[in-house]
């Protein structure tokens, strides 16, 4: 039988191990992330859990204990359709060499509730991927079913699913993101030749420049968020406060560092905060000063990422994803990169069209000037208030 519960602490071991042995784990479903976004952002989370009973009495044991956890995600097992459900039981690959994970699905959720942007469960907010991993479509539509009743129980307008492929059929879905991977090479000349000529070129440009760079951890974090926080005011969108950055690397410790590049006179033009997942290297959050732009920050910076992850064995680098059609989408196509679909599925409980909360939305163009032009200093301060509710 599988029944459908919530995460509760003592689970972070099995659920991180069922994650790390899924083929569509993604670094976001560690329960790393859910530390995280609750810490900073204090946005309630429903972890469901499918797990199969079988005849494991330590399964057995989990299952007469939830009555009496107090965990206020538990708690919602007793509201009005959240109860869990059973079926029969799928077969269960990802655990094949841990039998005693009785694991055989996951789908990591989060409630963002906000005046002006609505009330929606994200899986996963502030994440380019998330969704469900499960052994069967039995256990994806159990998972699905249970995510649809907290978003009708909880009056929410609706549900987003951020698989990297659709998982559930006949969704409506957003075609706003593309994702970028390739695989590296095992030596530094290859993975340069690999990288179109105009690239070559724009590397060597911050060479000749005298850049230089630095990897580093929360000791970076100061002149980090500088370049971050100025980049995004720049562009004309909220940052998030430096809470964040100072949890992730408070949280996954030698899974994320910071790289900073430095002109010849030592002022930090360029950063990025990477996370290291298995073979992986992802730059995620990443800014630097337009006003240097000549000396190619951005080209030497992300060349020296991957001289990085190639030298310390990682096979894998993930560009993460970008707006179609964007500047970031160009950057990441002129390095060699080829974009493949992202489609984020949606629910829609009371709501009948699908959100759009991109800063490429036409109706957000005026407020998007008006933060340009706002003093620097007064962006820090209410950004982080703004940009927690666009998840």
């Amino acid at each position: 039988m599988i029944t459908i519960r919530f995460y509760r602490d003592i689970d972070k071991e099995q659920w991180d191990s069922y994650v790390s042995n899924h083929p569509k784990g993604t670094f976001f479903h560690l329960i790393g992330w859910k530390t995280v976004i609750e810490k900073t952002f204090r946005h309630k989370s429903y972890y469901l859990i499918a797990e199969s009973n079988g005849d494991s009495g330590t399964t057995q044991e989990r299952d007469t204990s939830i009555e009496s956890d107090n965990n206020i995600a538990l708690q919602q097992l007793n509201k009005p359709g959240i109860n869990p459900t059973s079926s029969s039981n799928p077969i269960n690959p990802s655990n094949s060499n841990n039998p005693s994970n009785p694991i055989v699905g996951i789908l990591p959720l989060f409630s963002v509730k906000s005046f002006l942007f609505g009330k929606s469960l994200v899986s996963l907010p502030f994440a380019a991927y998330g969704g469900i991993l499960a052994d069967s479509q039995e256990v994806v539509n159990q998972l699905f079913d249970k995510a649809k009743e907290i978003t009708c129980s909880e009056g929410l307008d609706y549900f987003e699913l951020r698989n990297r492929d659709g998982a559930i059929e006949n969704l409506p879905s957003k075609e706003l993101y593309v994702f970028f991977q390739r695989k590296m090479f095992d030596d530094l000349e290859s993975n340069m030749n690999a990288i179109p000529r105009k690239s070559r070129r724009m590397i060597r440009v911050g060479e000749k420049a005298g850049l230089t760079y630095e990897f580093g951890c929360e000791e970076l974090l100061p002149e980090f968020y500088e370049t971050f926080s100025r980049s995004y005011h720049r562009l004309g969108s909220p940052a998030f406060s430096i809470k964040l950055f100072n949890n992730l690397l408070g949280e996954f410790k030698e899974k994320a560092n910071i790289l900073l590049v430095r002109n010849r006179e030592g002022k930090s033009i360029s950063s990025v905060l990477t996370f290291f997942y298995k073979d992986q290297v992802l730059p995620y959050y990443a800014g630097s000063l337009f006003e240097y732009r000549d000396l190619a920050p951005n080209d030497y910076m992300y060349w020296q990422l991957m001289k990085y992850g190639c030298e310390n064995g990682y096979k894998l680098f993930d560009f993460g994803r970008s707006k179609i059609n964007t500047g970031s989408y160009d950057f990441k196509r002129h390095w060699g990169f080829e974009p493949e679909p992202l489609p984020y599925q949606y629910f829609l409980n009371r709501i009948k069209e699908i959100p759009n909360l991109s800063p490429a939305n036409p109706k957000y163009q005026k407020k998007i000037e008006m933060w340009q032009k706002m003093p620097f200093w007064l962006t820090k301060i209410i950004g982080p208030r703004i940009v927690k509710y666009i998840p």
